[in-house]
């Protein structure tokens, strides 16, 4: 059967990891988790005691870095050898990110390694920039947005299994702050692909949003109409 590249993008806490990660999985595909690449190198950033404002030494540091993502049924993230997947998701990662991931040239590092992975197809990619900038070509292009509470609400029950207790306000300024800097940002900056697909997740479940994709995927691997996903998007 022949595969094709899936492209998610959005903003923080719109599902599109979880989407990402579970389409994947039902298709039998590689999921990457192009964010996780920009946690490494800001977690990176952080444990050697770099400024994440010195642009030059982030970038010096992310030339010598190696990170490699494992895909083994739960995506596992390598930094220099060492597991760091529970690490990258930590509040001081998640407030420095949007800086380190600005950088024009650490962007250019990881995009070329992101495109060497995705470049054999059967790939489920999620991230900022990856249907704009990383894969314009590719088949299949989502863009995932939610409202900003219900995103906040995610995020808080995220950082709670995390062992990080923030009220719902904080969260909620976080989460805007990170949606500015990402959309303002001069070097891949986050927006939609014109020929993306907006997939709105506020009011939906978790499998809702899969088998939505999960449609127009088969729409375009074995030629079907795809009427249910295509229904429910006009509904949402």
């Amino acid at each position: 059967m022949r595969k094709i590249l899936i492209a998610i993008d959005g903003p923080a806490g719109s599902g599109k990891s979880t989407t990402a990660k579970l389409v994947a999985r039902r298709l039998g595909y590689v999921y990457i988790d192009t964010g996780a690449m920009y946690r490494a190198v800001t977690l990176k950033v952080l444990s050697c005691g770099i400024d994440a404002a010195d642009e030059t030494a982030v970038v010096e540091l992310t030339k010598a870095t190696k990170i490699s993502l494992v895909d083994g049924g739960e995506l596992r993230v390598i930094l220099d050898g060492a597991d760091v997947t529970d690490a990258i998701r930590s509040e001081d990662v998640t407030r420095n990110v949007s800086l380190v991931s600005s950088y024009a040239t650490v962007r250019e590092l990881m995009v070329a390694r992101q495109r060497e992975i995705g470049s054999a197809k059967g790939c489920v990619m999620d991230g900022r920039d990856i249907g704009t900038v990383v894969f314009p070509e590719a088949e299949l292009k989502f863009y995932i947005v939610a409202d900003i509470m219900e995103r906040a609400r995610r995020r808080q029950e995220e950082l709670s299994d995390n062992g990080v207790e923030l009220p719902i306000h904080q969260v909620v300024k976080d989460l805007k702050e990170r949606d500015r800097k990402d959309s303002t940002r001069s070097s891949s900056p986050l927006r939609k692909a014109d020929d993306a697909i907006e997939l709105d997740t506020t009011k939906l479940t978790i499998e809702e949003q899969v088998e939505i994709v999960l449609n127009y995927v088969q729409d375009i691997i074995v030629g079907s109409e795809g009427s249910v996903g295509k229904e429910e998007m006009q509904r949402k």
